[in-house]
């Protein structure tokens, strides 16, 4: 336990000094510390958090992408959201991202293009040009509201302000990177901390003259909306804006292969120290413009692109001890608590072990000399044991088969594999104080209620007072009780009640994702929203004879046995039934409102079956849903469509959908209705 209390202390000091340090950083262009300082702590938090898995919800990282708009601009929504991308941290991970573009086109043979350039750690901003001038400038934002900085940015040379061109789109959005080169900053440094908050701290400036001094320069990378489209790549799309007078990267290179992406991506690693930037990676983006339609976005990312970290940092260090924790779904994670070393200017003290065959298989014992590896963000791992500066009296390490609050954990059995699960799990759910701590840290959570103010640190102190120990005590806290705590004023206390019950309202998608059901996620949630719609009709969830409602749960395209059988599993605690009912009456729990896109098929439901020869089963869903429809996982009476593809359809689909005079169309009729 005093491990433990060790642990959360630590996170703990480091929470609230990133808090302060990200406040100052691009909130009040004033920061106290270095660029790298401030990348540090970030990382370690991020290393502390995916370390312990309790704190995987958090999403530290994505509430650190952009900052919320400035009071001090006037707040403008982007044209198209600014997606972040996702990360790949070594070959394998890009051979993985080149798969999932090739599953999801149906094209798994193809040789695709990629457009790639150097990751430049500078300023997003985003030009909006109408008839080839331009009318707009907005700062990144949160990615879907920026910050009209057009003034500030007109004083950039590389953004000419009227393109000269007939070929120019009526509509165009151009994105790029601010910076300021290396060799610029140290002309300037004695006013700013480091080159990205010097780019940072001279955009924000309210008089445009004064942003003028500083000698900032853009990158052109990418657009947001274009009407009329006119090119067929990214690479015709960069040679045309550079033509207009804006600025590429020079290093701008398009690769076909795996093979020439990671010898593009070694070449600018081995010259990044020489470049007049700073860069962490490179970006890949399919170069084909169709494809990337195609491929379409994901809630937080494009599907069509992707940032490839630069090489993973190394050490050797000694494991000073083994520790378990108990995340929110009952998972028992290892974590080696090692001697404090330094991996890519960050002093880490811990390293995943993942699991417990993972011990096993690389012998990972107290007191071993070890190599650990961290790439980015992610926390760093075991690599391998020096077995040669192993000590004698060395014993293995036996897993513990006890949860920390003494209940026995399980190994679950797959049904369909029938293998045993690599992870043991604590069952006991909210009687469990570890598994309930984490839940509630969950239900808080940016993505749950988003309740500022009410953070892990302030759960576990919630909680050591006995305050909070279900999630609807957190509408019950008695705020007189706060005064006579430390470091809680009346404006904290305040603010705090504030946030409470702002988040009393809440969307029922939300409202399923927080209570923390296991193999429920986000997108989940929403699917789930939009089968119940109301909180009512999620209620029924409660009840004891649910076998009807679960069952039409599979009729759900993206829900399964496994998702049902955790919704069961879940409700079929009465522990759980109650918590969750007691919630949902200090509540207001809107409706679930479906997105009304208009298109081909709006309010239609199809069902496919069968593969299809030019397209996946998860482009063909998301082509449909794009143009206003629902995708059926089973027949029923709300069916309208049935589309059958060409390889190994289900005849008995077919059989009750000519039963039910549902319409049912060949693989060819689909291409011809989507006009392909």
């Amino acid at each position: 336990m005093e491990k433990k209390k060790q642990i959360t202390a630590l996170y703990k000091e480091k929470i609230k000094l990133l808090k302060k340090h990200n406040k100052l950083y691009f909130s009040k262009d004033n920061p106290e510390i270095t660029d790298d300082e401030f990348d540090n702590l970030k990382k370690e938090v991020i290393i502390l958090e995916k370390k312990n898995k309790f704190l995987l919800k958090l999403k530290l990282r994505e509430s650190i992408v952009g900052s919320p708009p400035s009071n001090k601009f006037k707040k403008v929504k982007h044209l198209k959201p600014m997606l972040s991308l996702s990360n790949a941290f070594n070959k394998k991970g890009m051979e993985d991202f080149i798969s999932k573009i090739g599953n999801f086109l149906n094209l798994r043979n193809k040789n695709f293009e990629f457009s790639s350039e150097p990751k430049i750690d500078g300023i997003s901003a985003t030009l909006v040009y109408e008839k080839g001038i331009l009318q707009k400038g907005l700062s990144r934002g949160d990615g879907i509201i920026g910050e009209d900085i057009l003034e500030n940015l007109k004083t950039i040379k590389e953004i000419p302000q009227v393109i000269k061109d007939s070929s120019v789109p009526s509509l165009l959005e151009i994105r790029g990177e601010i910076f300021i080169g290396k060799t610029d900053f140290e002309n300037i440094k004695g006013n700013f901390a480091n080159p990205r908050n010097a780019a940072g701290g001279s955009l924000r400036q309210k008089n445009s003259e004064e942003t003028a001094k500083i000698p900032l320069k853009y990158f052109a990378y990418g657009f947001g909306a274009l009407e009329p489209m006119k090119f067929n790549s990214q690479s015709e799309f960069l040679n045309a804006i550079n033509k207009w007078g804006f600025s590429i990267n020079p290093l701008v290179k398009v690769v076909q292969n795996l093979d020439e992406i990671q010898k593009y991506h070694d070449y600018v690693d081995s010259i990044r120290s020489s470049l007049d930037y700073d860069i962490d990676g490179i970006v890949y983006k399919l170069n084909d413009l169709k494809l990337q339609k195609r491929l379409g976005n994901t809630s937080n990312s494009p599907r069509w692109a992707i940032a490839y970290k630069f090489s993973a940092e190394k050490a050797i260090t000694k494991v000073r001890d083994i520790i378990i924790q108990v995340g929110r779904t009952g998972a028992i994670t290892p974590v080696a608590k090692v001697e404090p070393v330094t991996v890519g200017g960050v002093v880490v003290s811990n390293a995943t072990l993942h699991n417990e065959d993972e011990i096993v298989r690389k012998d990972i014992r107290i007191g071993d000399t070890i190599k650990i590896q961290r790439a980015g963000d992610v926390i760093p791992q075991v690599i391998s044991v020096d077995v040669s500066k192993r000590g004698k009296n060395s014993e293995k390490y036996i897993f513990p088969e006890k949860c920390l609050c003494g209940e026995t954990t399980h190994k679950e059995i797959n049904k369909n594999t029938k293998k045993t699960d690599a992870v043991r799990r604590c069952l006991r759910g909210y009687e469990c104080e570890f598994i309930a701590r984490e839940r509630l840290k969950h239900i808080v959570s940016k993505d749950a209620f988003n309740i500022d103010g009410l953070g892990k640190k302030v759960i576990d102190q919630f909680w050591d007072l006995k305050l909070i120990r279900t999630p609807s005590d957190i509408f019950k806290i008695k705020y007189e009780k706060l005064e006579k705590l430390e470091g809680w004023g009346k404006l904290s206390i305040s603010n705090l009640k504030k946030a409470i019950d702002k988040s009393t309202i809440i969307e029922l998608d939300r409202f399923i994702f927080s209570i923390g059901i296991r193999h429920i996620g986000q997108e989940n949630a929403k699917i789930l929203a939009g089968y119940f719609r109301t909180i009512n009709k999620f209620s029924d969830l409660f009840k004891e004879n649910r076998e009807k409602i679960l069952k039409n749960l599979l009729d759900l395209d993206g829900i399964g046995e496994i998702q049902v059988n955790s919704i069961n599993n879940f409700f079929s605690k009465k522990r759980n039934t109650e918590i969750v009912k007691n919630l949902t009456e200090k509540l207001k729990i809107n409706d679930f409102k479906l997105i009304n896109r208009k298109g081909k098929f709006s309010n239609k439901t199809i069902m496919f079956t069968g593969g299809f020869d030019r397209m996946s089963r998860s482009e063909a869903k998301s082509v449909v849903e794009v143009n206003g429809g629902k995708v059926l996982g089973t027949i029923s009476k709300k069916l309208n469509m049935l589309v059958i593809g060409n390889s190994k359809p289900t005849k008995k689909k077919i059989e009750i959908a000519k039963k039910m005079n549902v319409k049912i169309i060949k693989e060819n009729e689909w291409y011809k209705i989507l006009d392909l």
